[in-house]
């Protein structure tokens, strides 16, 4: 089988160095980016070759195109991956590499233009017959059209920019004298992140869960599912926690959205990994959107189905066409995915950059760690505030939710506050234990209650920890650390 002799990673972190693994595996040669502030991180180290890019603001780094491509040309690599994030959906980087004679490890720049408008792809998968939430069927022209809309098919709507994702622009409106001033907020906010004010109205779903699916297709014709994500305890619209499959899921149902998924990859022409993101409520499901790039939660996909996304994605790109087919994709246990934040949970999720202190990272069966730090890193302010992924594996739900909790219990990270906290909390949860998840759960009262409950608890018990370890007391740091977990197992 042929691939690529050498390839060029235009991204930073755990994610680049995943796909580095992918690459190393195969006997890919890899070259890896650098700013300013990631002169000395783990991806930049991994690699065969790095370059810097420029200083540390994304436009003059990450984003920085021309730059880019001056590096693909200068190592000699003959392919990009664009891992997640920055440069992986913007359909003009994609362009950009073809034209320059690259290959682009994902779909092709029509398809990424076409899917990442919100308004053009919900209009061509109602066309195909996918379900999609009734709103506008373009964008706003004018506030007394959103307010006919509106009236039609009910309050409460969501306002949302067709361009970009992540949240970014989005407003609820209960009532119409919120509607106005709704639009034009998030007229706005699309403007200056995307630099596209393009925004539409659909019927917004109180408590809605978020299932996803992830597609393969090749070269050849050949598009399948690899089954379903449960992606529904979020933070401003942004996924915390995910796992696979999802938890209540049906044959039927499941049948039904896996069909529509494969639909919406075969009418959009695409090729190499991608995800169709669903909202289902009341026992209907509605197409969101597609993400057109590996997601960040691959990993479990990976975990239950023993399928390597990346090297799927570098073999499509080189021109190979998939080896198996839907009959030979199964579901094998369940998995559990926790992002590792440098956030403080208490406080608004804040960001909270920094030097890591101390480090130490969990292990044993069923455990996996997608990680781009290590102890006495400073994680710098710049980037996305991910620096971990936590995985989990069991043979059953309950299983994979067990060794989480062990995982959770093992992973120290000191000198910036984590979302640790908040995951052990979860993994202690009734309702989430019990599947009882939407995207709106963290914000229940009686969810943040015991929550509440829960980050006090394991606060408390990283703060001794904290205290012990600065003593050099590694012993007495672990009995105290094991006597707060065996309270919180006997409540």
């Amino acid at each position: 089988m042929r691939y690529f002799e050498k390839v060029l990673i235009a991204n930073r972190g755990e994610i680049a160095i995943r796909v580095m693994r992918g690459c190393r595996e195969l006997g890919i040669e890899t070259v890896a980016l650098y700013s300013t502030p990631d002169k000395n991180a783990l991806h930049v180290k991994y690699a065969d070759e790095a370059f810097f890019v420029g200083e540390a603001p994304p436009q003059k780094s990450y984003l920085n195109v021309d730059r880019i491509i001056e590096i693909a040309r200068k190592s000699g690599a003959e392919a990009i991956h664009p891992g997640y994030g920055f440069l992986a959906e913007n359909a003009g980087f994609a362009r950009r590499v073809e034209e320059e004679g690259f290959t682009f490890i994902g779909p092709s720049w029509r398809t990424i233009e076409m899917m990442g408008s919100k308004i053009e792809s919900k209009r061509t998968m109602r066309d195909a017959g996918v379900p999609v939430l009734p709103g506008t069927p373009g964008g706003i022209s004018s506030i007394d059209e959103a307010a006919r809309v509106a009236e039609e098919i009910g309050y409460p709507v969501i306002v949302k920019a067709s361009a970009g994702g992540g949240g970014i622009g989005m407003h609820i409106v209960n009532t119409p004298e919120e509607l106005e001033a709704a639009i034009t907020g998030s007229m706005k906010i699309a403007e200056s992140a995307f630099g596209d004010a393009t925004v539409f109205i659909e019927k917004y779903l109180v408590k809605p869960r978020h299932i996803e699916f992830q597609v393969l297709a090749d070269n050849y014709g050949t598009t399948l599912h690899l089954y379903d994500r449960e992606c529904s305890i979020q933070r401003r619209h942004q996924k915390l926690v995910e796992e696979a499959p999802c938890p209540i899921m049906t044959p039927e149902l499941r049948e039904q959205m896996a069909d529509s998924a494969v639909t919406v990859a075969k009418t959009s022409g695409y090729r190499n990994a991608g995800t169709v993101e669903f909202l289902y409520s009341g026992g209907e499901y509605y197409f969101m959107e597609m993400n057109t790039r590996l997601q960040v939660e691959h990993t479990i996909t990976e975990m239950i189905t023993g399928i390597d996304l990346v090297k799927q994605q570098l073999a499509i790109a080189a021109g190979q066409d998939l080896s198996f087919g839907q009959e030979d994709v199964s579901i094998r246990g369940h998995a559990i995915e926790c992002r590792i934040n440098a956030e403080d949970p208490t406080n608004n999720f804040m960001a909270d950059p920094g030097k890591i202190v101390r480090y130490r990272s969990p292990g044993g069966p069923g455990i996996r760690v997608d990680s781009g730090i290590h102890m006495g890193y400073t994680i710098p302010p710049t980037y996305d505030s991910m620096i971990s992924k936590l995985c989990a594996w069991g043979q059953t739900r309950m299983e994979s939710i067990e060794r989480m909790r062990r995982a959770i219990f093992e992973y120290v990270i000191l000198g910036v506050k984590t979302t640790l906290p908040l995951h052990h909390a979860l993994m202690h949860n009734r309702e989430f234990v019990q599947g009882n998840t939407h995207t709106h759960f963290l914000m229940e009262e009686h969810i943040a209650q015991s929550l509440r409950r829960a980050l006090r608890e394991e606060e408390a018990r990283m703060g001794t920890l904290a205290d012990s370890l600065r003593q050099g007391k590694e012993m007495a740091a672990i009995s105290a650390a094991v006597n707060v977990y065996i309270k919180s197992r006997n409540r």
